[in-house]
C-alpha cells in the first residue's frame, strides 16, 4: 500500500470517531452523492451502464443523468445503446416530467 492508500484509509477509519458522520458508510455516500452532483458526465456514464445492463429503465436513466428524453436518446445514440421500449405513453410522460423537475 503506497503513502496516499494508506492515509484514505487513516482518514476513512477517523471519520466516525470525530462526530461528523454516524460511520464510514454514511461519509462515503455523502462523498458519492457530492461528486455525481458536481460531474454530470458520471452520471451519464452510469447511467448508459445501468441501462445498457438491463438494471434501470429508459426513464430512471433520464432522472439519474438529470437529462430530458430527447438529450438521454441522443446520449444513447452517440454511444451506440439499443433503446429497449416496453413503456407506455402515459408512463412515458410521468417519466418525462420527473426528469424535467429535477433539471430546475
Amino acid at each position: 500500500m503506497d503513502i496516499s492508500n494508506d492515509l484514505i484509509k487513516k482518514e476513512l477509519d477517523i471519520i466516525s470517531s470525530i462526530g461528523l458522520y454516524k460511520n464510514k458508510e454514511e461519509f462515503v455516500k455523502e462523498a458519492i452523492n457530492t461528486l455525481l452532483a458536481t460531474r454530470k458526465d458520471l452520471r451519464v456514464s452510469i447511467a448508459c451502464e445501468l441501462y445498457k445492463k438491463g438494471e434501470i429503465s429508459f426513464g430512471k436513466a433520464c432522472e439519474i443523468a438529470s437529462l430530458n428524453i430527447e438529450e438521454m436518446k441522443e446520449i444513447f445514440y452517440r454511444r451506440g445503446i439499443k433503446r429497449k421500449v416496453n413503456v407506455s405513453s402515459k408512463e412515458m410522460e410521468r417519466m418525462a416530467k420527473k426528469a424535467a423537475e429535477l433539471r430546475r
